[in-house]
């Protein structure tokens, strides 16, 4: 029979558990990626606009590509070519209804809703690692109150508008789900 002290099995059960705890797959919420190693840079061409708001394709390419960057160690292109991998991105339709009015019967709050198809593809084995084809993003945002409600510069031709959140608030949510794998 082998004797063990005390220390020496606490040591062994200690240097166990750190090699099995290095290897677990959990990391913090919007830290972690499932991205390949071998995916270094990534290209986002302009998304496609299936809408009748005008330059907003470029808004939130311009957002997906800044989050992307400030998310990861990728190089970041707007060409498809060249790439280990593409983020393809259709903007199918955007839907603005007011949510909230004012005493005077003037929207103060909006509900904006865009349907999109994005996906994330790697071009190296040409396999989709991540794709969407039918997202909705559902915000509210509060907006300066006048004129028509589904004019799209009562909505989007303001200084501080909802845009930018809205392009913020898309863009962290895409890039997310594709470096989450979600």
């Amino acid at each position: 029979m082998v004797k063990i002290r005390l220390s020496e099995f606490l040591a062994v059960n200690f240097m166990v558990m750190c090699v099995l705890s290095s290897t677990c797959g959990y990391s913090l919420s919007g830290r972690g990626t499932f991205i390949p190693d071998y995916i270094q840079t990534i290209g986002v061409p302009v998304f496609e606009n299936g809408t009748t708001f005008f330059d907003v394709e470029q808004l939130l390419t311009d957002r997906v590509r800044s989050e992307f960057i400030g998310r990861g160690n990728y190089r970041i292109v707007p060409q498809a070519d060249s790439v280990d991998a593409v983020v393809d991105g259709t903007i199918r339709s955007i839907r603005i209804t007011p949510a909230s009015f004012t005493d005077d019967l003037q929207a103060s709050r909006y509900t904006f809703t865009l349907r999109a198809s994005i996906s994330f593809r790697d071009l190296t084995t040409d396999e989709v690692l991540w794709a969407n084809p039918n997202l909705v993003f559902t915000e509210e945002y509060d907006v300066a109150t006048g004129g028509d409600a589904l004019d799209p510069s009562t909505f989007f031709g303001q200084d501080s508008n909802a845009l930018t959140r809205i392009t913020e608030d898309f863009a962290e949510a895409v890039v997310s789900a594709i470096l989450e794998a979600f």
